[in-house]
């Protein structure tokens, strides 16, 4: 592990040296040590990781310093020690960026070993969210997290290129499991936002007597069991995206307080009186169609138009032609990088399966069934029987899916075959067509019974 440097400025020598000699006590710890504050400045090129400052300096005051430090390396952590013992010049050194002020006493290099041994572990989780971030910023790079080469895809990939480009507030709509979330996502990693935080909020999953809590925050006191102060979902994604899912599940009593604090672009947590400016990005998902739900009562017309800002719907899968090919294999790929497994290839009968399902569960279902495909699997090939779908009756509300005349063929032949414990006979009788329909379809690899 690289060593954490510290640079120790104090123009008493034989103090600065007992510190040196306290951090040196761990031997990840790097001190070089430094009797001017102009001494230290000229040297942070050598990118020190942490600074301790002596308040009253020979060259500058500690303030000086610290703000010229700041200038130059705003990231370094800054810890003043010095012999004062004003509250007033503790809150302003802080108020100017200084991590920690300690206080030369007889405690002096307990505290600051603790303060150090925090600033180090503050260090390493804000360079493991960034590197969080970058990975996940990759992941849903457009061209990497949303998959589809057909046309209704490419017009939602020029859109999604419009919202990336802009702080508009996004609408998107479409089946479940089209991957709204994904898309939000791909927009908010691509955008000038992208280092900023990304904060879900599942709408239909938060009971109606919490969320005003969970979006705006609460007080200590502010009612029954809240003990100590709550930030809420707007506050988490201050300067980054608040993504609202399932919006259309959200009362009519909620719907007024969201468009207050939209249009205001302030509020005040729930029991307080404080209003507090937010700078958010909205995103919004729904599978419901609230123009719909605007025309029935359930959905105020004034938010809906503060929230539709740029439309992007997501076609259903069955929809999307070769798209359904491309996820497949994608899809198998994570699984095989995922599992340390030898490429699987996917047998020309088990594509034709999976291009003749409507998929009504979407990109969602493609996923589930691809990674049992891959699991059954036998020599690296996915055959036929190894694509399995057990979310769709074929004869449930059938005619809701958009589907082929053979496709809708195939889905009633396959229940009575299936009816008739696979017996190819009885089910030809039952449905008054011949024997060969059946063996063809099975022939060309469409039909798995």
């Amino acid at each position: 592990m690289k060593p954490y440097k510290i640079f120790v400025v104090d123009d008493d020598k034989m103090y600065a040296q007992i510190l040196s000699y306290q951090l040196l006590q761990n031997p990840d710890y790097q001190v070089e040590v430094f009797e001017t504050a102009r001494s230290c400045i000229n040297n942070l090129h050598k990118s020190p990781d942490l600074i301790t400052l002596d308040y009253s300096l020979p060259d500058l005051t500690g303030m000086e310093a610290l703000k010229k430090i700041r200038d130059v390396r705003p990231d370094i952590p800054v810890i003043i020690i010095s012999g004062q013992k004003e509250i007033s010049t503790a809150i302003e050194l802080l108020k100017y960026g200084a991590y920690d002020y300690i206080i030369k006493n007889k405690d002096t290099k307990n505290t600051l070993w603790n303060t150090v041994k925090n600033a180090r572990e503050n260090h390493f989780l804000k360079k493991e969210v960034a590197i969080l971030r970058k990975e996940v910023g990759e992941k849903y790079s457009i061209s990497k997290g949303i998959i589809g080469n057909s046309g209704v895809m490419k017009r939602v990939f020029a859109i999604i290129d419009k919202a990336v480009k802009s702080n508009i507030t996004v609408s998107i709509t479409g089946e479940t499991g089209t991957g709204k979330e994904v898309v939000a996502k791909a927009i908010h990693y691509n955008s000038a936002r992208a280092k900023k935080p990304f904060i879900v909020v599942n709408v239909s999953a938060i009971p109606e007597d919490l969320i005003e809590s969970e979006m705006f925050g609460h007080e200590k006191g502010a009612f029954t069991g809240a003990d100590k102060r709550r930030i809420g979902k707007f506050e988490l994604a201050e300067e980054g995206t608040l993504f609202l899912d399932e919006i259309g599940e959200m009362s009519l009593a909620m719907q007024a307080k969201l468009l207050r604090v939209i249009q205001e672009r302030e509020l005040n947590r729930v029991g307080g009186n404080e209003m507090i400016n937010i700078n958010v990005r909205i995103i919004i998902a729904t599978n419901k169609n609230l123009l719909d739900e605007v025309k029935k009562g359930n959905f105020r017309e004034d938010l809906y138009y503060r929230l539709l800002g740029l439309p992007i719907e997501l076609p259903p899968l069955r929809d999307r032609g070769n798209d359904k090919m491309l996820l497949a294999k994608y899809f198998v790929n994570i699984y095989c990088k995922e599992n340390n497994v030898k490429d699987i290839a996917i047998s020309s009968g088990a594509q034709a399966k999976i291009m003749n399902y409507p998929f009504p569960g979407n990109v969602r279902e493609m996923k589930a069934v691809v990674e049992l495909a891959s699991v059954l699997a036998e020599k690296n090939v996915i055959n036929i029987d190894d694509i399995t779908f057990r979310n769709l009756n074929p004869l449930t509300d059938i005619l809701s899916y958009d589907m082929t005349l053979e496709e809708y063929n195939v889905n009633i032949i396959k229940n009575y075959v299936e009816k008739y414990n696979g017996n190819i006979t009885a089910a030809a009788n039952a449905l008054d067509i011949g024997k060969s329909t059946i063996y063809r379809l099975k022939k060309k690899g469409v039909l798995d019974v």
